[in-house]
């Protein structure tokens, strides 16, 4: 088993993280075309896929638990949060913003293929290294090094300001719903003067309606209402 470089337990150390096993570590920061030159099966290293899959779910543990303690808002606010702060976008740049590129162990072609700065292997190793914690140092310390990396993203906006379309969409796919139907059921006034009222209905859950002065706003409207009685 080849050791975690020391550069690599300082940096890991620096970030949060207490490295006790450091094999588990080592797996967390392989890519599968780490083993691209290895002639063979038993000379493979680990790469970081199971510890990812662990890690995914860590991570929306801790944070869906910080959210629920820090608001009072409803289901549906709560998941789009949720998604915006664990997507692999969020992930890959806290990776970046604590250096991970410089400590992956990637393929020589993957590297030159720009692996180190791919937004998909830096959110996957992110997921992959609280995998790698929780299994070392348990649930509480990951929680509170999550806490630590994601303080400005927990107590920014994201997922706050997302269009009511967009979100009641999300709702529905969450909740595995149909989507969301827009119908006009009324357009009163002269054409420069114009209101529309529209009807959103999902199937199974209700219907909301809202007026505007366009036909968009109206379903903007209609979708806020909607989140705002069945989210």
């Amino acid at each position: 088993m080849t050791d975690l470089p020391t550069e690599t337990v300082a940096w890991l150390g620096a970030s949060g993280f207490t490295v006790k096993d450091e094999a588990i570590w080592l797996e967390a920061l392989t890519h599968g075309s780490f083993n691209s030159g290895s002639p063979s099966q038993e000379n493979h290293a680990k790469d970081y896929q199971r510890l990812e899959f662990l890690g995914d779910r860590v991570l929306g543990l801790a944070v869906a638990s910080w959210l629920y303690r820090a608001s009072d808002s409803h289901e549906g606010q709560l998941s789009q949060r949720l998604n915006a702060l664990v997507s692999g976008r969020t992930c890959a740049r806290i990776a970046r913003s604590i250096a991970m590129p410089d400590h992956l162990r990637l393929g020589k072609q993957a590297r030159e293929d720009g692996g180190a700065d791919s937004d998909n292997i830096l959110g996957d190793v992110m997921e992959a290294l609280i995998g790698a914690s929780f299994l070392d140092n348990g649930f509480d310390v990951t929680r509170d090094v999550i806490f630590a990396l994601w303080a400005s993203d927990l107590s920014g906006d994201a997922g706050k300001a997302k269009h009511p379309k967009s979100a009641l969409q999300e709702w529905a796919a969450h909740n595995k719903r149909a989507m969301p139907q827009y119908d006009v059921t009324s357009r009163q006034g002269p054409d420069h003067a114009s209101r529309f009222t529209v009807q959103v209905s999902v199937h199974n859950v209700g219907k909301a309606e809202a007026t505007a002065t366009s036909k968009s706003e109206a379903e903007k409207l209609a979708a806020k209402a909607f989140l705002d009685e069945f989210g």
